[in-house]
């Protein structure tokens, strides 16, 4: 159970909402120094494209072995994951790999005699309060209100023909603030595709989907499923994974999904697109130990900055390194960006990763952990070129659970210990400082709204954040997790506007299956 949680909190976002592995799993280990199998955003596509690439899936469809027998080689129960597409059940086909548990009936229900037709359902509720006092530290009045959703799933398989749909009904209440498209959306679709998959070699497969869906690459700091807030960030457009035994490719073309406040108003984003090539090379057996390479372009219609607002074309080139050996685990990611920002040149820049160690064998088995980033700021506001990188679509929740502060023009050091009281209880208590890259930029939130301006203070101080959270895995569905945090301002917040201390509390409820 130790290993099952520690696998389930890697795929999560620092409590923001868990991943909960199913009974009898033993996890992938450490999902998030792996390459998901996913999609980006890019261009938008023209309607014959899409007609034509939703024919091309049909046609391969039916040319692939339609009596084909559903695959019975996975010898436990998938972890659950953020998208849910990921996960196969087709082992449940097999009665002598069951074990009774209640939800197997309803992950793998057959439609044919020869199981080649088939069925998965799932869902989740999650609830979630968050408390904010001294909101921006102290610009806006306190906050506190409980966001809930509810994402029910149905995955159908008609041989390697593959329909999958996932509807959202989300809320929320308590809010005193002006509820924005992370609150709710209402009922919506949040993700509907078709997908077919076709065998180029023995050993190689070719994934084509066309549709709506959650994705996310390597570790989330650019493209990812922004699964902490109430509403996740969905794509629209087509994507065409090839994956063998070592090595996953994936070549993608979306827009975001731009999230309304009514029910199913939830429209393909005419401001933003994403496309990009992301590759995975896999060491040794297994896939806890590879390299990332990618190339991701962004064109945004209507970018901000400190430095002002226009058009933006940018293209991001990076790589990764991750590993674990069961002990000692690495994640480190560094990139530049190159492109146009409002008619000028720009150039950026970014570094980061976390290294730890686990010592399983220990009382409590404490897992010690050292994360820490570099991203760089704009150094001249009166120079047309920018300098400050853009995360494109980065984690909901990319530091700690609850945090003022997004991944642009900042230095940032996170030390961490993680014990265990009990098999099916993780504590941590985590320690952040924040420092500005440049002193002539200013800081962001995640979501690349401007928070303070950098042009009336030369100090790069930030300030300090401490958080405890606590999670229990009271059953193979339900998750309960706790964080409190304060953030004392340092001195470039003092020197630009209202300074008191942030206080911050969550606590949350989340049931899948």
């Amino acid at each position: 159970m130790t290993r099952i949680l520690r696998d389930a909190f890697r795929r999560t976002e620092c409590l923001s909402g868990s991943v909960i592995p199913s009974q009898g799993s033993a996890g992938s280990g450490h999902a998030r120094h792996q390459s998901r199998r996913s999609g980006g955003s890019g261009w938008r596509p023209p309607a014959t494209s899409i007609r034509g690439f939703v024919v091309a899936i049909i046609v391969g469809a039916a040319q692939a072995d339609a009596q084909a027998q559903v695959g019975t080689d996975i010898g436990r129960a998938p972890t659950l994951t953020i998208e849910r597409y990921p996960e196969s059940w087709s082992y449940l086909a097999d009665p002598a790999r069951r074990t009774g548990r209640w939800t197997e009936p309803l992950k793998y229900i057959p439609l044919s005699t020869d199981g080649s037709i088939y069925l998965t359902t799932g869902l989740e509720f999650r609830s979630r309060y968050e408390d904010y006092a001294n909101v921006r530290w102290g610009e806006a009045p306190h906050d506190g209100y409980v966001w809930h959703r509810f994402m029910p799933y149905a995955d159908f398989h008609v041989g390697k023909l593959r329909l999958f749909a996932q509807p959202i009904i989300s809320g929320i209440s308590g809010v005193r603030r002006a509820k924005r498209p992370v609150d709710t959306t209402g009922a919506d679709i949040l993700q509907a595709f078709i997908e077919v998959e076709t065998q180029v070699t023995e050993a190689t497969s070719l994934r084509m989907s066309a549709g709506r869906k959650l994705i996310a690459l390597g570790a989330g700091r650019f493209v990812d499923t922004r699964y902490g807030p109430n509403i996740p960030q969905a794509f629209d457009g087509l994507d065409m994974v090839l994956t063998d035994s070592t090595r996953q490719v994936t070549a993608l073309a979306f827009r975001p999904v731009d999230n309304r406040l009514d029910n199913f108003d939830d429209r393909t984003s005419t401001q933003k697109s994403l496309w990009g090539v992301y590759a995975t090379q896999w060491l040794g057996d297994g896939r806890a130990n590879g390299f990332d390479i990618y190339y991701l372009g962004l064109r945004d219609r209507n970018a901000v900055y400190d430095q002002g607002v226009g058009k933006e074309l940018v293209h991001t080139i990076g790589t990764r390194i991750f590993g674990d050996t069961g002990s000692a685990y690495w994640n480190l990611e560094g990139a530049i960006q190159r492109g146009r920002f409002a008619g000028h040149r720009k150039v950026a820049w970014g570094i980061g990763g976390e290294i730890g160690y686990r010592f399983a064998q220990a009382p409590l088995q404490p897992d010690l952990k050292l994360a820490t980033d570099v991203i760089s700021g704009d150094d001249d506001p009166d120079d047309p070129e920018l300098g400050t990188l853009n995360p494109l679509f980065p984690r909901g929740k990319y530091f700690v659970s609850q945090s003022p502060i997004g991944p642009r023009n900042l230095i940032q050091l996170r030390p961490s210990i993680t014990i265990h009281p009990r098999r099916d209880v993780e504590l941590s208590l985590s320690g952040s400082a924040y420092w500005r890259q440049s002193t002539d930029d200013g800081i962001y939130a995640i979501s690349g709204a401007l928070v303070r301006s950098g042009r009336n203070s030369d100090a790069r101080f930030i300030g300090t954040q401490a958080e405890i959270a606590v999670a229990w895995q009271a059953t193979p569905e339900l998750n309960l997790a706790a964080s409190v945090g304060v953030f004392d301002p340092g001195t470039f917040i003092r020197e630009t506007g209202p300074a008191q201390v942030i206080k911050l509390i969550g606590v949350m409820a989340n049931y899948r299956f």
